[in-house]
């Protein structure tokens, strides 16, 4: 399996929710991360269990009724677009978790994410809007605004989820940087999935990852595709007129976001030395968020 990734055409006319694309750790040649893409119709039904993996299952899109655990949760999602100024609904569980999802407008996109549980089984959950707080990261042309779904400052066993918005003409996943090294506190391994969406849908974006010893794939990425990330600095650009939509599943063997800057790059990095943002947080100020 290359690093790109496309989705299988829609089958309309199909009874049960199709996956558009999915990616296990035994296709992507790696270890931990597990992801896949429903869409579904009015009225299907998307159910699942955790099987022993820690489970993330991301409302991107459209409306739908929820069960986790068996317990009901009521409406979840609102947005029409992942491009619309509001942030997901996600369900989490573990181990032995189950749900289901009924879609309760015209479409929904539903992403589910999961890598090897530890030993903490955590307890099942719903992350809601008020969860997911809002952080502008970079400026001019880095600028780029980022919902942490599931990041390190909230409670999980490994995984790790983002949504990234970046203008149209902007640079994203800037300067480039790598975390595929266990090197702690200045490193940590873990894999990383980028499925993007393009705004108008007939646009693209470029995505490079690459090292200094034979990887180097510059690619064109359309709407609906996803990027493997299994080694190797990245980074994205979105070309003029096309905003760029981006969510980023990551995880590993040990949970933090620690990355190494392309030494070609780390000139521009500022004076704290990281390239994190000012984090809006749900009902509080703007604090300034440390890596």
């Amino acid at each position: 399996m290359g690093l790109l990734i496309r989705p299988t055409s829609r089958l309309a006319q199909a009874e049960e929710p199709q996956a558009r694309l999915a990616v296990t750790p035994a296709s992507a040649g790696w270890q931990y991360v597990s992801f896949t893409v429903y869409h579904l119709r009015a009225g299907q039904r998307l159910s699942g269990t955790a099987e022993g993996q820690e489970t993330l299952v991301m409302i991107l899109t459209g409306v739908g009724e929820a069960w986790l655990n068996g317990q009901a949760l009521g409406e979840v999602g609102e947005r029409l677009s992942v491009f619309d100024d509001r942030s997901p609904y996600a369900l989490y569980l573990s181990v032995d978790g189950h749900y289901e999802i009924i879609c309760r407008s015209e479409e929904m996109e539903i992403a589910v994410a999961a890598a090897p549980a530890t030993e903490q089984h955590l307890p099942a959950r719903l992350i809601g809007p008020a969860d997911i707080s809002l952080e502008i990261r970079g400026s001019g042309q880095t600028e780029r605004r980022i919902r942490h779904i599931l990041d390190t400052d909230q409670e999980a066993e490994r995984l790790i989820a983002v949504e990234v918005i970046t203008p149209g003409g902007n640079w994203s996943s800037f300067p480039p940087h790598k975390h595929d090294s266990e090197n702690p506190p200045h490193e940590s391994y873990l894999e990383e999935t980028y499925y993007h969406h393009i705004q108008p849908a007939d646009g693209f974006a470029i995505q490079r990852v690459y090292t200094y010893d034979g990887l180097d794939e510059t690619m064109t990425v359309h709407d609906g595709e996803l990027v493997l990330v299994p080694r190797g600095y990245h980074t994205v650009a979105a070309v003029p007129g096309c905003d760029l939509y981006y969510l980023n599943v990551m995880a590993g063997p040990r949970r933090a976001w620690q990355y190494q800057v392309d030494e070609a790059f780390r000139r521009l990095l500022p004076p704290s030395g990281s390239i994190m943002g000012t984090v809006l947080r749900p009902g509080s100020g703007a604090s300034l968020r440390s890596s």
